[in-house]
């Protein structure tokens, strides 16, 4: 198969590399990469959001002339341009050194979103950015797999705050060829179209296909021609609310995905489904060896042997379960393929908790998975209880779900001035080894000054672009001034600064901080030691409550009572979320436990140098020393949890994080707080890395299931 990219423009011959990594999500987090394409234009790549391809396309011809007799530039592009190609071509790394065997095919990794970049709003959340961050770190370890996913022309949601601060949804559609993400084309030319089985009236998906590194994602379009006007919007956008749409969606995605690789050619040894939403790519494992010449039951064991699934929800209502009539509609031409009956189908998906809920599609990838973890520690041990009726016999510690707590993707969310400064301490290599916890003590030898200057100029960055942001509104839409002062005009730098960004669900507890308002005014508004409280996050499109609760805190954000010290940025997405966890100065996290699988923004935190304030729930149960954050929540509380919560974290902000940060030596650091910055750094930097992660998937679960592949 062929691979169309998008039209861009002529480049000079002796730049011609530029389209070579335009093409390439390595750019993204390599920022020197980026910086090529900034220098040409700032502007532009300013108002390209960082698109490599659209600026391009965008940029005068004149302007790429000129590039191409700068010599400095020149210098920088060859430089970049090496250092890409060597890393393409590279046949070593710690896959090949570890368990590679050149008979596997590769692996297959599923996932209905992924958080790549901001440009490509293919994400709504935490499981999208850790799947991005995932198969980037793959790339990094040159493990041999293979992604797919949806392509998302209407992303998940763009935000619009009305002035009563109610949450409004708006569409925009992506420009597929103004983007890193291009055509596979078949035989004859055409874009590759490849058929859903089993589904009546048809349904076909056209193929794309983006390169994250080394790293192929093939994305699944229905929004073609061919298609009917219901089956065109199965891929408009992430999680549809419409629960047969949504079944139809998970189809596509787990059928139509093994169809796709099939399609290509493309043979998988092993799967890894991040989350339930593509587990029928389990069942077409199924067929395709049963309708091979297996008995079901061996088909079955040797599928479950070479496959690993991932769960991310501790929440019962998080877990996708369709009624039986709908299963039964979809699927009954299906099971006598494997020999099976309506009843024993439906035993595959049905929670013993609740038989007559439906077919519960994590249930169903559990049985059939032989590889099954949660995403922290924490995770583990409330998924062992949350599904160990599927194992009646086992006791609850026995169950055989396992834990890899998540990471982040280090290159990518480590802020590049942060890099410089631990390039000159750490080593001009440290990027190469950044899973070694021994390296990570060298931050101690940062002078506390630069550690902190560097800080406050990121602070200041955050700030200024946050102001940035709600004066393009106000040019925009002429929005009233309340709504100006919502949006974080009136931030200031030498404040101590919270953030709060992550998906509006009421679990979160957003507003918990607003718990005592008249005790929280004061904190707010003490004349000599004041704090702000920056916010950002979209409420679920169908999620009134948490609607609500924006609403609450966008409102709150006007009150002139509250002096200006609360923020709420509108639409948030990946880059607002490089600005805050760069930018401020403590990051806050209070679900209701134990509702917090992992979370990773706090881990993006907390490599930044911004410490962790948060209850003692998902990765921060591991991650939390004494030393290097602050933490809540470790007791039972008989009464009301929202009551203990919010008084601890009134008390840690009054008696430990404010006096701590508003202490300032005659130098002018607070060198208490930069000690805790630099606990942050050392800590978490490495135990909650990608790398760390993808080699404990591949040491718990791809070394073993490849020798029954």
């Amino acid at each position: 198969m062929e691979i169309k990219q998008s039209i861009l423009p002529d480049l000079p011959e002796r730049l011609s590399g530029l389209g070579e990594l335009a093409a390439n999500l390595w750019w993204s987090w390599h920022p020197a990469c980026r910086m090529l394409f900034k220098m040409l234009d700032r502007q532009i790549w300013k108002e390209s959001s960082h698109n490599p391809v659209k600026m391009l396309k965008e940029l005068s011809s004149e302007a790429l002339k000129a590039a191409a007799r700068n010599p400095q530039y020149l210098r920088n592009y060859d430089e970049v341009l090496a250092q890409f190609r060597q890393y393409m071509d590279a046949t070593e790394g710690y896959f090949s050194e570890h368990v590679f065997d050149p008979n596997h095919y590769p692996i297959a990794y599923f996932s209905a979103e992924y958080g790549l970049h901001h440009s490509l709003p293919f994400y709504a959340g935490g499981l999208g950015f850790l799947s991005g961050d995932y198969i980037k770190e793959c790339s990094d370890l040159r493990v041999p797999l293979v992604a797919v996913g949806f392509m998302y022309p209407q992303g998940y949601v763009h935000q619009h705050i009305r002035e009563d601060g109610w949450q409004e949804n708006i569409d925009e559609t992506l420009d597929r060829d103004a983007a890193s993400i291009f055509r596979v084309l078949n035989e004859t030319g055409d874009q590759l179209v490849v058929k859903v089985p089993w589904i009546e009236p048809p349904i076909h998906v056209a193929v794309w296909r983006m390169a994250i590194g080394r790293i192929p994602l093939y994305l699944l379009d229905t929004d073609i021609e061919i298609n009917d006007p219901w089956n065109r919007r199965i891929s408009q956008r992430l999680y549809i609310s419409d629960i047969e749409q949504r079944l139809r969606q998970e189809i596509v995605l787990g059928i139509g995905g093994s169809h796709v690789l099939a399609g290509l050619g493309i043979k998988h040894s092993l799967l890894h489904l991040n989350e339930g939403h593509a587990a029928f790519a389990l069942l077409e494992r199924i067929r395709e060896r049963v309708q091979g010449g297996m008995k079901y039951e061996e088909a079955v064991q040797q599928v479950r042997k070479t496959s690993v699934f991932t769960t991310h929800t501790p929440i019962p209502a998080g877990h996708d379960v369709f009624p039986f009539e709908m299963m039964e509609k979809y699927f009954h031409s299906s099971w006598p393929t494997f020999g099976l009956s309506r009843d024993t189908f439906f035993q595959l998906g049905i929670n013993p908790k609740e038989p007559n809920a439906g077919f519960n599609m994590t249930a169903f990838a559990l049985r059939l998975s032989g590889y099954r973890n949660g995403v922290s520690k924490r995770h583990g041990e409330v998924a062992r209880r949350m599904w160990q009726p599927l194992w009646p016999e086992v006791p609850e510690q026995n169950v055989p779900i396992d834990y890899v707590t998540n990471g982040v993707h280090v290159p990518t969310w480590i802020e590049p001035k942060l890099e410089l400064l631990f390039n000159r301490y750490l080593g001009p290599t440290w990027l190469a080894d950044h899973d070694n916890e021994a390296l990570w003590k060298r931050i101690d030898a940062i002078p506390d000054e630069e550690v902190w200057k560097t800080h406050y100029w990121l602070k200041i960055k955050l700030i200024d672009a946050i102001r940035e942001r709600i004066r393009q509104r106000w040019a925009r839409n002429h929005v009233g001034l309340s709504v100006v002062r919502a949006g974080g005009t009136l931030l200031d730098h030498s404040v101590l600064t919270l953030g709060f960004a992550r998906r509006f669900a009421t679990y979160k507890r957003a507003d918990l901080i607003f718990y005592d308002l008249g005790r929280f005014k004061k904190i707010l508004n003490d004349r000599w030691r004041p704090i702000q409280i920056i916010f950002a996050g979209k409420a679920h499109p169908a999620d009134d409550p948490g609607k609500r609760i924006l609403q609450r805190i966008f409102n709150a954000a006007r009150d002139p009572e509250l002096g200006g010290r609360i923020a709420f940025v509108e639409d948030y997405e990946e880059q607002v979320a490089q600005y805050l966890v760069h930018g401020v100065d403590v990051w806050l996290n209070n679900p209701l436990p134990p509702m917090e699988a992992s979370g990773t923004s706090g881990m993006k935190a907390a490599l930044n140098g911004v410490p962790h304030l948060s209850i003692m729930d998902g990765w921060w149960v591991e991650g939390f020393h004494g030393k290097n954050g602050w933490a809540f929540g470790q007791e039972e509380v008989s009464d009301s949890r929202d009551q203990a919560d919010a008084e601890a974290i009134y008390q840690i902000l009054e008696k430990e994080i404010i006096p701590l940060y508003y202490t300032v030596s005659d130098d002018g650091i607070p060198h208490g707080w930069v000690k805790v910055m630099k606990e942050s750094i050392k800590s978490n930097g490495p135990r909650f890395s990608a790398r760390r992660m993808v080699k404990e998937y591949i040491a718990n679960f791809y070394a073993n299931a490849l020798k029954e592949a």
